[in-house]
């Protein structure tokens, strides 16, 4: 069970739709290996579901009707692409790190990810969706390694899938949420047993800090 979760009105956000794509997906990835979080979110869509019973119904013009029908068939042949293809199908460790849906973000095996190294023991992939200052991203830090103390341009959601990682406000395993904001500043550290392997959403940039930060920021695209 993990021990770090969303906030309430992280929560409340998703169960109202109201999260911005790349935060929606960390926050449905967690659902996914958290039960008290799933339980939490089923009783907030209910409340609403309620709710909205409780508000008057009026009706739509019926060329409104004819109108909105319309673009919903046009939207879902665009979504479609009009070609699908096979499903993917991905081998039984990239099934146990990685739950839906980031898998289906994912398409392809862990072991066929072309991982970027931005320095010794840390490598990233950039995945979809992306959003207007939002970069969503596979991050890989191997055993014992350390991310340079560092600040936030504006929020961080990292989600384990895998392995571990420590910093100055606690320990993180599997299913664990970190979230921190442009207040926060740490240095997580993998455990020494295994790669650590999250799913990382950034708004507004990171600032590494202390002389060797300011190399960094101006020559690493973290």
């Amino acid at each position: 069970m993990p021990a770090h979760h969303p906030s309430e009105a992280l929560l409340l956000d998703y169960a109202a739709g109201d999260l911005r794509e790349p935060t929606g997906l960390v926050v449905a990835t967690h659902l996914a290996l958290c039960p008290e979080c799933r339980r939490h979110v089923r009783l907030l869509e209910a409340v609403g579901g309620a709710l909205l019973e409780t508000l008057p119904v009026e009706d739509l013009p019926a060329e409104a009707s004819a109108r909105d029908a319309a673009a919903l068939l046009a939207h879902a042949a665009a979504s479609d692409g009009g070609a699908a293809g096979p499903p993917p199908r991905f081998d039984a460790e990239t099934c146990r790190l990685v739950p839906e849906p980031l898998r289906s973000h994912l398409g392809v095996n862990l072991k066929d990810i072309a991982w970027r190294k931005v320095a010794r023991g840390l490598d990233t992939h950039e995945l979809a969706p992306a959003a207007n200052g939002f970069r969503t991203r596979l991050l890989r830090i191997g055993p014992g390694a350390a991310i340079p103390r560092h600040g936030h341009g504006g929020s961080e959601s990292v989600l384990v899938l895998g392995g571990g990682f420590s910093d100055e406000h606690g320990h993180y395993a599997r299913g664990d949420l970190a979230l921190s904001d442009a207040e926060t500043v740490h240095r997580p550290v993998a455990d020494p047993d295994g790669d650590c392997l999250c799913l990382i959403v950034v708004e507004g940039g990171v600032r590494f800090a202390g002389a060797l930060g300011r190399l960094l920021n101006l020559f690493a695209r973290y």
